[in-house]
């Protein structure tokens, strides 16, 4: 086994794990449960890491990795009309109350 990647949080290793699964790689997540030992042990040493089962594959889970890297990692947000929740703009409906955020486009 190999250390492809140390996510900065559990969600974004799962989503790293979700994408290379999605292109049949198969990977390990360790440290999964480590970020609530911070101040107990360094920082560093609780982030979650991938790490990748069949070396073979360490090009393409560089490739993948790589443009996950480069995503846009700010977002807007949006007030729900109804509640006046603010809501990150990549939700369509608001997290307090349901409403619909955004109308769908046609065209």
């Amino acid at each position: 086994m190999l250390k492809i990647f140390s996510a900065g949080n559990i969600l974004d290793a799962y989503l790293v794990q979700s994408l290379l699964a999605e292109a049949g790689i198969e990977t390990q997540i360790f440290n999964e449960f480590a970020q609530g030992g911070t101040g107990e042990i360094p920082f560093t040493q609780a982030y979650p890491e991938i790490w990748l089962i069949n070396e073979n594959d360490l090009s393409d889970a560089k490739k993948i990795i790589a443009s996950f890297e480069q995503r846009p990692h700010e977002t807007g947000t949006s007030v729900c009309k109804n509640c006046d929740e603010p809501n990150p703009d990549t939700f369509e409906v608001c997290w307090r109350c349901g409403t619909v955020l955004h109308t769908p486009s046609h065209g």
